[in-house]
């Protein structure tokens, strides 16, 4: 059983047996029928996964290791707002007629800073910090702000990456203020490492632990029945993740820098009612 089925699994019991329910109507998410879209959760959720031990891929059901860095490439690497710089249709129900989401995620990427040194947007001032200054704990990023929020589509669920070296090793804290454990959960912890592999990898050290703290946890009234089959299946070993060990610049990064060998997972769930 991988640290990725581990932890799914056992915030999902947690959340189905001793969870609270959210039924009120005042709630924003609503299902294609127009119906509101309830949820059972847990608050503050916290799972933490050893990255020099496995890489962190869920086993229950196939996750697309390559759509899930293109995701966060188009976030961190491409500081993008456009669905059309993106390989998947994920944020197409929060796109605009250009394709945009507004000033969410890549755009708060791409804007520039005033620092000491100079001017740096917040994925190059974290690159810059972890080869200057690996001792620092002030080495993080926030894109949840506040004077943009009413120009965003959505408010951004993962919203903070804190790194940290220690005993030569990148360490990082990924805070997201909600959690749709079904649609996202596996997506979010398996882009977010490859997120550590690649800045360790480029900043010569090797990762470290890697730490999810979820506020709002939740499973959808909908998917409540598709998450309880989906715990009780068989789960097998994490498979083998390789990065391009080439690959000496973050920006040189895409999703075939990565190779994922014997990934044995159990079935696909389909498709299944997302809340919007």
């Amino acid at each position: 059983m991988s640290s990725a089925d581990k932890a799914f699994i056992a915030t999902c019991k947690d959340i189905i047996e001793n969870g609270s329910w959210v039924r009120d109507e005042r709630v924003r998410p609503h299902w294609d029928d127009g119906e509101p879209a309830f949820t059972k959760k847990k608050f503050c959720v916290v799972n933490r996964y050893d990255l020099s031990k496995e890489f962190p891929l869920l086993t229950l059901r196939p996750i697309s290791l390559k759509k899930a860095v293109d995701e966060i490439l188009w976030i961190w690497q491409k500081k993008s707002n456009n669905i059309n710089d993106l390989n998947s249709k994920i944020w197409d129900a929060w796109a605009d007629e250009n394709g945009s989401i507004g000033k969410a995620y890549g755009y708060q990427m791409s804007v520039k800073h005033k620092y000491k040194e100079g001017e740096f947007d917040m994925v190059d001032r974290v690159l810059f910090d972890l080869k200057n200054n690996p001792c620092s704990r002030r080495i993080m990023t926030n894109i949840y702000n506040f004077a943009d929020l009413s120009e965003m589509a959505l408010y951004p669920c993962a919203y903070s990456m804190t790194f940290n070296v220690t005993d030569g090793k990148l360490c990082a804290i990924l805070n997201q203020r909600s959690q749709d454990m079904l649609a996202a959960n596996a997506w979010n912890v398996a882009q977010y490492a490859a997120l550590v592999l690649m800045f360790a990898q480029v900043s010569g050290l090797e990762a470290g632990e890697f730490v999810h703290v979820i506020a709002d946890a939740h499973i959808y009234d909908r998917h409540i029945p598709i998450v309880e089959e989906l715990i009780k299946r068989e789960s097998y070993p994490a498979p083998k993740v390789i990065l391009d060990p080439s690959v000496k610049d973050f920006y040189d990064f895409t999703p075939e820098s990565f190779t994922v060998e014997n990934y044995v997972h159990g079935e696909s769930i389909g498709k299944f009612p997302v809340a919007v």
